[in-house]
């Protein structure tokens, strides 16, 4: 979870807008963005340069910002992308067009064929003569233009591949956290309600949620370069230890999320439990100073999509064994279980 405490109830969104309306920032996308991964946590550096920036922010001190972390203006890699899909489709539409007119002339020229093969006005000879020649010169005419047509067509199919692949790789970019290299929140939100969109397949999925416990301190004690250090890490042990059809993120903050769709060799404890103990036993050092960070733990709740009505009730179990997990003294697995409702009185604190 992340570390800064936030008001249960309160839609992210909402509070995003409210947060750009009193700093009388204009409700841009761009804008949006930043404000959307320094709420989550997913970008502690981001997060805190766009605090230092107090309540008067300028849109231009936004703008280096986004420039600065995202490292690209998503908003004119769309535009541009969009521009040239346009521009090829309608060279496609218009190649299409001109193969139409020349197979509608085709036709009409073998109909004149046919028409004067039927005369009886033509000796057979000049008959069979003039039809060969208008045949031979359509049909080669046809063809050329068919050629140029199919050659057409092939350079237009490389260039929407390309638009193709760029399109792919800005949503690959937009979707994955600069810091970690997983799949990013919102690459997170999109998979978690996608489960819901094919129900014959929630009897075989799960929602993993671990949470780096005592993050806060070592934040504290060892400064926030260090902290993001240590969470590139974590990463790296979660993603080795999953199964590698499983769908890793940074949830946000000290938090990663593991989406599992079918069928594995393993029960989803012992997935956990693996994951858990090797992190536990993966060493923090600082190489250069000696400095032991370690040992690094962390909490793991889980819970099966199958009876959940939504991607928010998933969530909301696999969180509420995530805190019976940090409950229990941190550094354990647990499952959610219906009775955990009951003793779930939310202390944020818990989770620094």
């Amino acid at each position: 979870m992340n570390s800064t405490p936030k008001t249960p109830g309160i839609d992210i969104a909402a509070q995003i807008t409210f947060a750009m309306r009193s700093m009388g920032l204009p409700p841009l996308p761009r804008n949006y963005a930043l404000f959307y991964e320094a709420y989550i946590g997913s970008n502690p550096a981001l997060t805190r340069k766009l605090a230092a920036l107090g309540s008067q922010a300028t849109q231009a001190e936004l703008d280096v910002i986004a420039e600065e972390f995202f490292g690209h203006n998503s908003n004119r890699i769309i535009e541009n992308a969009h521009s040239r899909m346009v521009s090829e489709l309608d060279n496609l539409v218009r190649l299409l067009k001109q193969e139409q007119s020349s197979l509608e002339t085709y036709n009409k020229l073998l109909d004149e064929t046919s028409a004067r093969i039927n005369a009886k006005s033509s000796s057979s000879v000049d008959l069979l003569r003039n039809a060969i020649n208008i045949l031979t010169l359509a049909t080669s005419n046809t063809m050329t233009h068919g050629e140029k047509t199919a050659e057409h067509f092939s350079q237009r199919s490389v260039e929407m591949e390309a638009v193709r692949r760029e399109l792919d790789e800005y949503k690959r970019i937009a979707n994955t956290d600069s810091l970690t290299r997983l799949a990013n929140r919102r690459a997170f939100d999109e998979k978690l309600a996608g489960l819901f969109s094919y129900p014959t397949n929630l009897s075989k999925a799960t929602l993993i949620l671990i949470d780096v416990d005592h993050f806060k301190r070592i934040n504290d004690n060892y400064g926030h370069p260090v902290g993001d250090k240590i969470l590139a890490t974590v990463a790296g042990v979660i993603r080795a230890n999953a199964p590698r059809e499983a769908f890793v993120a940074r949830a946000g903050g000290e938090e990663f999320a593991i989406i599992l769709e079918g069928s594995i060799d393993e029960d989803i404890h012992t997935l956990c439990e693996r994951v858990r103990i090797n992190l536990e036993g993966t060493p923090f050092r600082n190489s250069r100073t000696g400095t032991n960070y370690g040992p690094i733990t962390a909490s793991i709740g889980y819970s099966n999509a199958a009876e959940c009505e939504d991607s928010g009730e998933l969530y909301s179990r696999s969180d509420i064994a995530l805190y019976c997990a940090k409950n229990a003294g941190r550094n354990c697995t647990r499952q959610f279980e219906p009775g955990m409702r009951k003793d779930f009185n939310k202390n944020w604190l818990i989770y620094r």
